[in-house]
């Protein structure tokens, strides 16, 4: 009681603040206006507005006070970084808090792989809001490293940074009124539902809502986000590394129904996190496209913390925490510092190191089966063959149906018309199965590349323009314990090792970031035409978004929710 009593005191100016800003223009995203003031802050927290004597006084200048951006969902394993690197990453791109979803590091450790990223959050200055993963498997359509039930879920609802359950991947077992799947919606308690519906319209969409389950991310049209919108969805604009949806959904936001929108990034590659940014690059495009930038601010910052009902975030108000952005350029977000809790963390154009800790360890997870070259082998059984076809931009594909390229009595890689041979590997249970299909879109003239990071479960995923590419391939991803790998001519020509479950890098922000670069660029060299193969090629095995898709079982149609023929009679 004595501890809040003094900050009562700071906050009536009884007694000296710790710091002042003096002269700043603060962005108010509860009134929805810029206005001078000062701002005093006590003990990490804001105290208000007023003329406040204080210890420290700092002079904005007449720049912009913003409170600290949420990312509304991330699954930061997708930064290849643990959660102390992730944080240096984002925090010098102004947010101070994410809502996280570890669905991936979930899928391979279980609930180990929640514990670790929980015991994680503890070592970092950054708040770390927990979406608990709800579909571990996402689907029965592959072989996962672990499972979670409803038991497990309402068993850790309970920590205090879990804010609720993670996005209801398995959308026609919503719809369908599957029992396990509604008992974990019914784990979450009082606690948030994020939703996953691509492409769920009509009577479907209704059920998947009535089902508790409000925000979704997975719109890529105006149509989809403005039905979802009516039906009272809150709608998550995703601007990603490969899914980049901000454009197309930007033109339907207004000043009226504005708060049920917030910026998320999903999955956003650490080159890119250091080069292009993070919900400072999608404040960026908003407003470039012409969106209000008090609009474009309140959905970078309050929008998310209403939504989640996250606590002390999100505005500067009264006690909520210091957390905060000072900008010289509103439009440009040109950022000059980033305070959390009262306290510097970036500023000068330089990161403020924080301490150093020893993180928590979690052990390997690479036991795929040997393997020998044959078994990556298509038999020809039939004229045709459904092909999964890359659309830009996106992580939706279509069907494509071609005649196959044969030799001796098998199906292989078409280079000439960019048909190649993707497959996925089963690597957690030593069970020896492979899923081979054949994708397009790609680019690739020679050479394979493959990766332990593969949405959902993560197994090997490998695409090349011959079989003895891909077999070299998972033979390197196997020795080195997981990460990504470039072949050419069976020699190992770039390569990032990711030994925390192959989806997490020991390396720091800027090491991962350039490692990652140099893949891209030598990927490129074989002919690919994309900018982030390796973000694609992580989604060719998401069994759960339309609409085909390759998992360690076989080719997957995912409207009829099954495995389909890879042959066409």
């Amino acid at each position: 009681m004595r501890e809040f009593l003094l900050k009562l005191a700071a906050a009536r100016g009884d007694i000296e603040a710790d710091v002042v800003i003096k002269n700043a223009r603060v962005v108010n995203v509860l009134s929805g206006e810029i206005h001078e003031a000062n701002v005093g802050i006590y003990d990490g927290r804001f105290l208000g507005f007023g003329d406040y004597e204080a210890k420290e006084i700092i002079d904005a200048d007449g720049l912009y006070l913003s409170p600290g951006f949420i990312d509304g969902h991330i699954h930061f394993e997708s930064t290849m970084l643990t959660l102390p690197e992730f944080s240096r990453a984002v925090l010098q791109r102004g947010a101070t808090s994410v809502v996280i979803d570890p669905h991936e590091i979930t899928n391979v450790f279980g609930l180990d792989g929640i514990r670790y990223v929980l015991h994680s959050i503890n070592y970092v200055p950054l708040d770390v809001f927990v979406m608990l993963p709800s579909c571990v498997p996402a689907t029965p359509l592959e072989t996962s490293g672990s499972m979670i039930s409803h038991k497990e879920l309402a068993y850790m609802i309970q920590e205090e940074q879990v804010v609720g359950i993670g996005e209801m991947m398995n959308f026609p077992a919503v719809i369908n009124g599957e029992e396990e799947t509604h008992k974990k919606i019914q784990a979450a308690k009082w606690k948030k539902i994020d939703g996953h519906a691509p492409g769920v319209t009509g009577k479907k969409l209704n059920a998947y809502i009535f089902s508790n389950i409000d925000s979704d991310h997975e719109s890529t049209t105006a149509a989809e986000a403005r039905e979802k919108l009516r039906k009272g969805m809150h709608i998550l604009i995703r601007e990603g590394t490969s899914e980049r949806n901000l454009e197309d959904l930007i033109s339907i936001v207004t000043k009226e129904n504005s708060w049920h929108f917030s910026f998320v990034t999903d999955d956003k590659h650490p080159d890119d996190l250091l080069e292009e940014g993070h919900i400072d690059h999608s404040l960026r495009k908003a407003i470039s496209l012409g969106l209000d930038p008090i609009i474009a601010y309140q959905i970078a910052t309050i929008n998310p913390a209403n939504h989640f009902h996250l606590k002390n975030v999100g505005a500067v108000k009264p006690r909520y925490w210091a957390d905060f952005v000072l900008l010289s350029d509103l439009k440009k977000v040109t950022i000059e510092a980033v305070y959390k809790k009262g306290m510097a963390v970036f500023e000068h154009n330089a990161l403020i190191e924080f301490p150093a800790s020893i993180l928590p360890t979690i052990r390997s997870a690479m036991d795929p089966e040997d393997i020998e070259i044959n078994q990556l082998r298509i038999p020809v059984e039939g004229k045709k063959i459904r092909v999964i076809d890359i659309l830009p931009n996106q992580i939706v594909t279509e069907e494509y149906i071609a005649t196959p390229k044969i030799e001796a009595g098998y199906a292989v890689s078409d280079v000439e018309n960019d048909i190649l041979k993707i497959v996925v590997i089963e690597r957690h249970k030593a069970t020896g199965r492979i899923g081979k299909a054949f994708v397009r879109g790609f680019g690739l003239k020679r050479g394979a590349i493959g990766s332990t990071v593969a949405h959902d479960s993560h197994n090997i995923v490998i695409v090349g323009t011959d079989d003895l590419e891909i077999f070299t391939v998972f033979e390197r991803l196997k020795k080195m314990k997981g990460g990504l790998v470039v072949m050419e001519q069976s020699e190992v020509i770039a390569e990032l090792p990711l030994p925390i479950g192959g989806l997490l890098s020991e390396k720091s922000f800027e090491e991962t970031a350039a490692g990652l670069k140099d893949l891209k660029q030598k990927v490129k060299t074989l002919g690919c035409t994309h900018d982030s193969p390796f973000m694609i090629l992580s989604f060719l095995s998401l069994s759960p978004i339309p609409k085909l898709k390759v998992t360690d079982l076989g080719l997957i149609d995912v409207e009829k929710f099954a495995v389909t023929s890879l042959f066409v009679d």
